[in-house]
């Protein structure tokens, strides 16, 4: 008698769109029912092929990767880059899909950028990551509007926001040096001008995401100018010849790095490579901060996107797993680890999507003065607790799965990969949190404008539940304001080494509120509950973390030898 082996079903995923509840919920309660109408179709388009084509098709492209052509059989240096399979159909629906074009339009308004990242929200975990190019795209684009260059405007932007495959560019953003990441100051990299009024860029630029992009925004010290970063200049550079050829750049290396592998991250070198500046000659760091904002918006969505992928398959996984008797979904442990990672997956989601309306409002010119201030901090806020939240949830969805979670052809450690990327790019926790200390500026106007948006959800709450939960809220922003009073009277060292903790609490306190202004919404318009209890549960985490610590402590941990 032949014994049939026991094997445990895959986890599957249906239309990303139609099986989000938390994103159709959401779109139900801030967009205008027309513009719902009409962006739903595109929107169940992008759901069908997230969870169908694209997600079967990134499962059979996971060993593709980058590779680096530097010679012909001839001897001629090439330095070809041929992106995988699924990176060529994810170019052809991006620019389909308008995941960019969509915020250039102008169709909806304010509610532009809503729809435009709903897609990339649905977009981005099943195309590998494609969505580093299209925000340095989208960041690229914005920068080169608002800097008033018409010739460059003319040039550029309506290739970088258009639906044709074929006209369709993505941009790089090349900043990133040996000398130092976030410390853009110390950039080597020259600017030369040359007879015929010519700026050539020469220098090594260490780390270039999208090396393929046709274009890129980049910073380069014109000579003469002062050392730091207002005596770098913002450029503009396309990449190619006519004939193809790289325009006076080597690509040195493909990094090999951790996650985010189908990502062709070079090394290059410039060598008299043509640019034009797009704002002057001065203040570059200052000149592309439109980009960062962007960027770092479209690192927030990924992150809201990751966790949300992680949790349907282990969903899914939890649905069809028999262990000890009874599917996991049934086991109250199990259940309860689930919650866990959901309360933090739709705390990430209202937050980040709460600073796209931001956005929107601002490039449509509707936006109140106190938004504008909550604007300026929420940027890096926002990116730095979500990147934080991700790297938590997709460690824990990979634990859901027991040992098939870290089984390299299932598909699931790249989660954690690529999720890992997050709470690095475009600046890293402790960068950030340095960032937002300085948003507040001397008035501190963007802190009373976190605190009086909390308020503002809490206003309009009527169930007893949720209105506990804010109470944390509430109550972790007064806190982190009373800490920051003292430790800008007595103690600046105390203050740089307290950032993190202060910028998590207020990321965290501001998204439990705006779940909160979600949950009593689908209370009393839906009859939906569950978002009560994502506010509730998530309530009962570490949203407070301001703690006392004694310095010496951190100084003695530090030396260790």
């Amino acid at each position: 008698m032949q014994i049939q082996p026991f094997n445990q079903p895959p986890p599957t995923l249906g239309n990303q769109f139609e099986d989000d509840r938390v994103l159709r919920s959401y779109l139900r309660r801030v967009l205008p029912p027309e513009v719902l109408a009409e962006v739903a179709r595109p929107l169940r388009e992008m759901g069908a092929l997230a969870g169908g084509e694209l997600y079967q098709m990134q499962l059979a492209d996971r060993l593709n990767e980058p590779v680096l052509t530097q010679w012909d059989p001839w001897g001629n240096r090439i330095d070809q880059i041929e992106v995988s399979p699924l990176w060529q159909k994810a170019e052809k629906l991006a620019a389909e899909f308008g995941v960019v074009a969509a915020a250039y339009e102008g169709k909806y308004g304010r509610f532009d950028r809503i729809y435009q990242f709903a897609l990339a929200y649905l977009f981005h975990p099943s195309t590998d990551v494609y969505t580093c190019p299209l925000a340095m795209t989208d960041g690229a684009a914005r920068t080169l509007v608002v800097s008033g260059n018409q010739e460059l405007i003319d040039r550029a932007v309506l290739h970088l926001t258009s639906r044709d495959p074929v006209q369709f560019w993505t941009s790089g953003q090349w900043m990133t040096e040996s000398t130092g990441g976030s410390d853009v100051g110390l950039s080597e990299t020259i600017a030369k001008l040359n007879e015929q009024e010519e700026w050539l860029l020469y220098g090594r630029k260490w780390f270039t995401s999208a090396a393929t992009s046709q274009m890129t925004l980049t910073l380069a010290r014109p000579e003469g100018n002062p050392p730091g970063g207002k005596g770098l200049a913002l450029f503009y550079l396309e990449t190619h010849n006519e004939d193809g050829s790289l325009r006076n750049i080597e690509v040195l290396r493909l990094k090999d790095k951790l996650g985010t592998r189908k990502v062709p991250t070079a090394e290059l070198m410039l060598r008299g490579t043509t640019a034009v500046p797009v704002m002057g000659l001065s203040n570059g760091v200052r000149n592309i901060v439109p980009m960062l904002h962007l960027t770092r918006t479209w690192n927030s969505i990924s992150a809201a996107a990751f966790m949300r992928r992680g949790m349907a398959l282990a969903r899914s996984y939890a649905q069809k797993r028999i262990a000890f008797g009874a599917p996991l979904a049934e086991k109250p442990l199990h259940l309860d680890t689930l919650a866990e990672m959901q309360a933090e997956t739709e705390a990430a989601f209202h937050l980040t999507f709460f600073l796209v309306e931001l956005i929107g409002k601002d490039e449509a010119g509707e936006i109140s003065e106190e938004e504008a201030h909550l604007l300026r901090l929420l940027t890096s806020l926002v990116k730095l607790t979500t990147g934080k939240q991700a790297v938590a949830v997709a460690s824990e969805v990979l634990e859901s799965f027991g040992g098939a979670g870290y089984v390299e052809d299932t598909g699931l450690p790249l989660l954690l990969r690529d999720s890992q990327v997050l709470p690095i790019w475009e600046g890293t926790t402790n960068v950030l949190s340095l960032d937002a200390l300085r948003a507040l500026g001397k008035s501190g106007e963007p802190l009373l404008a976190l605190s009086g948006e909390i308020d503002r959800c809490m206003n309009s709450v009527t169930d007893g539940r949720l209105k506990a939960a804010g109470e944390v809220a509430q109550t972790a922003v007064a806190q982190a304001m009373k800490w920051l009073q003292g430790k800008l009277a007595d103690d600046r060292n105390a203050l740089e080494a307290g950032a993190r903790r202060f910028a998590l609490t207020l990321g965290r306190s501001l998204a439990l509120a705006k779940l909160i202004e979600q949950a009593q919404w689908s209370l009393v318009v839906e009859g939906d509950g569950r978002p009560r209890a994502a506010a509730c549960r998530f309530a009962k985490t570490q949203i407070n973390q301001i703690v006392v610590v004694e310095p010496a402590d951190a100084v003695a941990l530090a030396d260790d030898l």
